[in-house]
């Protein structure tokens, strides 16, 4: 596992323009689901953080886990490799940057749609995470003060009137939740 604190790829499109073999990745990789929620892509999750040339010229893939802890990350990089081996595009290396570390702003607005289609609450709010994508990472002081988030709208009727049942669902990233409505219990994805 390699860790950096290197911030994303400012523009993607005009690094890609120049490299063939980058374009094709990221076109390849678009494709590679999540292995946890198959309906959406580890690059609209924002797992999938770059397609770069290393130092050496080698073609890397940075991947960014949703937490620390993430037990598909051997999975996911396990996919990019037979997406890339797919589409003959080795050499290649994939690394996992930690740094700086994922957060629920970087799902797309397509990805959001479709977790609340499959049955799981997107995240709410906004963490205030955009200058970490665009700057490189200083320190900060961390409070771990508990913040009061409203509940989550039920993905299968919109109700507001949820209650949280445990706070880890099918995954450590997901709290269990109810709807006091249609009863329906639903995973919701905590934003962090």
């Amino acid at each position: 596992m390699t860790t950096s604190t290197a911030p994303l790829a400012a523009n993607t499109a005009a690094h890609t323009a120049t490299d063939p073999a980058r374009a094709r990745a990221w076109a390849v990789l678009e494709a590679v689901p999540d292995p946890e929620i198959p309906v959406v892509s580890i690059r609209e999750l924002g797992i999938l953080r770059d397609v770069r040339r290393a130092a050496d010229g080698m073609l890397e893939v940075v991947i960014t886990p949703t937490y620390s802890g993430c037990p598909a990350m051997s999975q996911i990089a396990e996919d990019v490799g037979h997406a890339l081996d797919a589409a003959q595009l080795a050499p290649y290396r994939v690394a996992t940057v930690l740094a700086p570390a994922w957060t629920t702003d970087w799902i797309t607005a397509d990805a959001r749609e479709k977790l609340r289609a499959y049955g799981i609450a997107p995240p709410t709010g906004n963490c205030g995470s955009a200058a970490r994508t665009q700057a490189a990472p200083r320190e900060k002081v961390l409070r771990f003060v508990p913040r009061s988030l409203s509940a989550p709208a039920c993905p299968r009727c919109g109700s507001a009137h949820t209650e949280r049942l445990a706070q880890f669902g099918s995954t450590s990233c997901k709290a269990l939740y109810r709807c006091l409505d249609c009863r329906e219990p639903f995973d919701y994805f905590k934003p962090y």
